[in-house]
């Protein structure tokens, strides 16, 4: 806590960013100060992307809307899978049934010791099993209609003010700071654009607050960017796929049975 509250009660004085030793391999540049530890974007994030239905018109196969699957997904995987490269690899309909046992953890529990996860053999990490056994793992990971009419979604409508934005970035810069992968709800309703999850794994100091590296799962390619801006106590997507940059609501999503 006390170095989110130093980072957002600071961030009008333009502080510069923290030294990192962290590489590209995590999707950051040296200028980045933290990042949950054993991360890597490029390894520990699915290759294929959520569709988007106005992209797409007239496909039928398409994998839309599953943005809250995937998200809580990659946190899943993140904390209760191991991978096996060396180990023989197993039938499609195996594997479908070792992405549900990776699913039926609630991402909230504290991540598993290695003995005890759930082992995907014959892949070094979830990019190379995602891309090679695309079918299997969205079989895997299951449906999208509870996540849609969860409870929580109904957040989108309601107004915030700026001191629960403001503990929100508290939150997640506390949550980065413990090791743990952060899903975000964000949302610019009632514009029709952005009713969104993504997952936060890093964060800096910015010339105006925090900039928030985040897991888009609409652009599983490259990192993007959620920033809060502790001058107006607001999120900005500063870079989000097919978003427009602007100012957005943002809210912690699946850290208790009830959030």
């Amino acid at each position: 806590m006390a170095v989110g509250v130093a980072l957002l009660s600071t961030a009008c004085a333009s502080v510069g960013p923290a030294p990192s030793s962290l590489g590209p391999e995590h999707g950051l540049g040296p200028e980045y100060g933290s990042a949950v530890a054993g991360f890597s974007f490029a390894a520990d994030t699915f290759e294929f992307p959520n569709e988007i239905r106005a992209r797409n018109p007239g496909r039928p196969d398409l994998y839309a809307n599953y943005c809250f699957v995937l998200a809580r997904g990659l946190r899943q995987f993140f904390a209760f899978a191991r991978f096996d490269p060396a180990a023989a690899r197993l039938s499609p309909d195996a594997y479908v049934e070792r992405v549900r046992a990776v699913g039926a953890r609630a991402p909230w529990e504290p991540p598993l010791p290695a003995d005890d996860r759930v082992v995907i053999p014959g892949y070094a990490n979830l990019r190379e099993f995602s891309r090679a056994q695309e079918a299997a793992v969205k079989t895997g990971l299951g449906g999208r209609t509870w996540t849609l009419v969860h409870w929580t979604n109904w957040r989108v409508a309601f107004p915030v003010t700026h001191g629960q934005q403001a503990e929100v970035a508290r939150e997640v810069v506390d949550e980065l700071d413990a090791g743990r992968l952060v899903q975000m709800l964000v949302t610019n309703w009632p514009k029709p654009e952005l009713n969104h999850a993504v997952v936060a794994y890093a964060y800096r100091s910015a010339p105006q607050g925090v900039e928030f590296l985040v897991w888009d799962p609409n652009d599983p390619a490259e990192p993007g960017t959620v920033t809060f801006d502790a001058q107006v106590s607001r999120f900005r997507a500063s870079h989000l796929y097919d978003t427009e940059p602007g100012l957005i609501r943002a809210f912690r999503m699946y850290y208790s049975w009830r959030l």
